[in-house]
Order: structure tokens, then sequence, then C-alpha cells
């Protein structure tokens, strides 16, 4: 049964799980393994997307994943608040580490944007890479995701809705209507 306002529904809740482990070994096989690789989740899930595939590279490879949590707020282009308070949590040194940005949907580019703004500002990465579960198309910058847990293409109307358990109370991804 499809909810009001919801056209369709992309992805259940083992659809979502079985794309999240396809990330994870995606970064380990692209990366040859762990070494100095840390993740950053967007809030808010990006960053849950990001623990869970910290725990699938964990399981994998035996040792534990940094994992840091990034408010892109004050590195938009689209609201310049001078006053916004930056709400990441990042303990960890970035320079020199492999970082792989977590968002759950790309649409523009500019979020991604953002984000390599905000990670430039705390340090100097070896390199950053991008994963996102959902890839929706229609970029305004030449920004393109290194992992995707599917590609979804939309209208510019319509919205993509990707719910966790943790924040939701389930794990889908719907498209809601025009």
């Amino acid at each position: 049964m499809v909810e009001a306002g919801i056209k369709a529904e992309i992805l259940d809740e083992s659809a979502v799980s079985r794309a999240v482990t396809r990330i994870s070994f995606e970064i380990i096989e692209r990366n040859k393994g762990a070494e100095d690789l840390c993740l950053v989740g967007l809030l808010s899930r990006g960053a849950v997307l990001a623990r869970r595939i910290a725990e699938k590279i964990s399981e994998n490879e035996g040792r534990s994943i940094p994992i840091g949590v990034l408010d892109i707020t004050p590195f938009r282009d689209d609201d310049r608040r001078g006053d916004s308070e930056d709400s990441s949590e990042i303990d960890f040194d970035i320079t020199d580490k492999r970082i792989v940005i977590i968002d759950d949907v790309i649409f523009t580019g500019r979020t991604a944007r953002a984000a390599i703004d905000g990670l430039l500002a705390r340090g100097r990465p070896t390199v950053i890479q991008l994963a996102a579960l959902i890839d929706r198309g229609h970029r305004e910058l030449p920004i393109r995701a290194d992992y995707i847990g599917k590609n979804l293409p939309t209208s510019h109307s319509e919205k993509v809705r990707v719910m966790v358990k943790e924040l939701d109370g389930c794990d889908k991804v719907v498209i809601c209507g025009d």
C-alpha cells in the first residue's frame, strides 16, 4: 500500500540494506582496504548511513573506521547565514586521510560542493570520495558520486525521500508527487 503523497516506493528495507552492503564493499575494494580510511556523513541521514557503512567495513576489515558528522550549513552557496552554528562532529585529523563523504541523495551537486569546502576548512585529505544512496541526476556542478546505491532518474519537481529507522522508524526510499 502506498501512503498519501507518495508516488512510489523505490527501495524497501532489504534493498536499502543491500545497497549499504554493496557500497561498503566497493569502498573497501577501491581503497584497497581500510588503511587511512575515514567516513564523514552529512547531517542527518548521511550520518546514519555513514555509521552503517562503517560497521560493514569494520566487520570485513577487522578494524574500526573513524566516523565524523559534517554540517554543511555554514558552507552552502544558496543560504549565507553568517551566524549559523556549525554542528559538525569530526574529532579526528583528516589531513593525509582517505575521506569518503556519505550522503543520502545526490541531486544538483551543491551539497557535495559545500561538503568538500567544509572538509578542506579542516585539513587536506589525500583523497575525497563521495557515496550516495540515491543518485537522481540533474547536476548543476561537475560532481559525480564514486559510490551509488541506486540511480533514480526523476523530474525536477519530484522529491526523493530517504527514511532510516534511527530517525523515521523505517528504512525505505520513496518518490513523492509532482
